[in-house]
């Protein structure tokens, strides 16, 4: 990022009043389709980088005419394989974004990353751009769990671009699948012991789900794939936040672990439910109480930007209940909880009417739910029975 379009981000003199904005910008292609994936990606055998980046900065330059009063408190590259832009294509929408909103003095700008040779060679220039925060998908330290997860690179490769992320980058996250079948708890608690001695502050650590439309969801219903046991998975679970918290970085998200201090400023911004936008193709937004979708094939997105200035396929207001109830699903994912009255002022309900009282005594009662006045959050115990405990708290009428 230049110099100039730094300094006017952080010049401007008057600040919003509101909660900084996250901003997400979608790069939808990757080299392959992994077999665990449900995201947004797409394979192409090319890709016109001018096109694309023209593209996203038109959208980009549509959501900053919609929430002006702002200042940008994070920016996340996501996937698809956001490595696989130029990085001339990262600065210029980082310093467009400059151009559009004030950014906050520690703003957080988080690129995803695959850890493949070729990938690992921009790292430099990304950091040049402006970004200064990497997120890296390792997603196992084994080469046969690599080969079953379908990655292109294997351990030693994957090992090397963490060094080199670590060198450009003063925060580092990299990703971690378990629970894959056959992997004992021994398997798992020397691989993670191995991940925690490499010294990022943080990790997240997925355990393997079979996603509806995957390759692997195709091999379980023909019975070639076997789903994940759930009490064996509870018990490689328990395992993961006892290493974890022993190392420092206990789980502050059910799947996410920081030193207190460096947890994704960007990722919490979502669970606390700031206000958010998203530019390319498939990407969210929460803005101005109202709910934002962009064409998810990317060629539609584009057709979209070409022919209006932007690629929203959907927008619609969301009711104070349904901001509410997605307020709370997000929120009570996090280890903190969540504070009742700021949902009450956030959603315009009443206080009394946001959860099932009745229920909610009854899951504290059980262990799976503390409460403390109007703070709310989900416990230990309960985290294991997360989506089930959601589904008897929230109220959705």
């Amino acid at each position: 990022m230049n110099a100039h379009a730094l300094s006017k981000a952080l010049a401007s003199d008057v600040e919003a009043e509101t909660e900084p904005l996250a901003l997400y910008i979608h790069w939808p292609f990757c080299i392959s389709k992994c077999p665990y994936c449900d995201f947004n990606s797409h394979v192409r055998e090319s890709i016109d980088q001018q096109l694309w980046r023209d593209a996203l900065l038109a959208d980009l330059a549509h959501e900053a005419s919609l929430t002006q009063g702002h200042r940008l408190g994070s920016i996340f590259f996501g996937g698809g394989t956001p490595s696989l832009m130029a990085p001339q294509t990262v600065e210029a929408l980082i310093d467009a974004a400059a151009g559009h909103w004030p950014f906050a003095p520690d703003i957080e700008i988080t690129l995803e990353a695959n850890p493949s040779s070729v990938e690992a060679g921009r790292f430099a220039d990304l950091a040049q751009a402006g970004v200064n925060r990497l997120s890296l998908g390792l997603q196992s330290l084994d080469d046969e769990a690599l080969r079953f997860l379908g990655r292109a690179h294997d351990a030693a490769e994957g090992l090397a671009a963490l060094a080199v992320a670590q060198t450009h980058f003063g925060r580092v996250s990299f990703d971690l699948i378990y629970a894959l079948p056959g992997q004992s708890e021994r398997d798992w608690g020397t691989q993670l012991r191995q991940a925690l001695g490499f010294g990022t502050d943080h990790l997240s650590l997925y355990q393997l789900t079979i996603e509806r439309g995957t390759r692997f969801a195709a091999l379980v219903a023909k019975g070639e794939l076997s789903v994940p046991d759930p009490d064996r998975a509870a018990s490689l679970y328990e395992l993961t936040q006892s290493l974890t918290r022993e190392a420092g970085l206990p789980a502050y998200e059910v799947s996410n672990h920081a030193r207190p201090g460096q947890e994704s400023r960007h990722n919490l911004a979502y669970w606390r439910y700031h206000p958010y936008c998203g530019a390319g193709p498939g990407a969210h937004g929460r803005r101005r109480h109202k709910v934002t979708q962009r064409h998810k094939k990317p060629e539609n997105w584009l057709a979209a930007v070409e022919r209006s200035g932007q690629g929203i396929e959907e927008e619609a207001p969301l009711t104070p209940r349904q901001r509410a109830a997605e307020a709370l699903l997000m929120g009570l994912r996090l280890a903190e909880g969540v504070d009742l009255e700021r949902i009450a002022a956030l959603s315009d309900c009443p206080v009394d009417t946001l959860i099932n009282a009745p229920v909610a005594a009854r899951l504290e009662s059980q262990g799976l739910l503390a409460r403390a006045g109007n703070h709310v959050r989900v416990t230990s115990a309960g985290t294991l029975l997360l989506e089930a405990v959601l589904a008897e708290i929230v109220r959705l009428d």
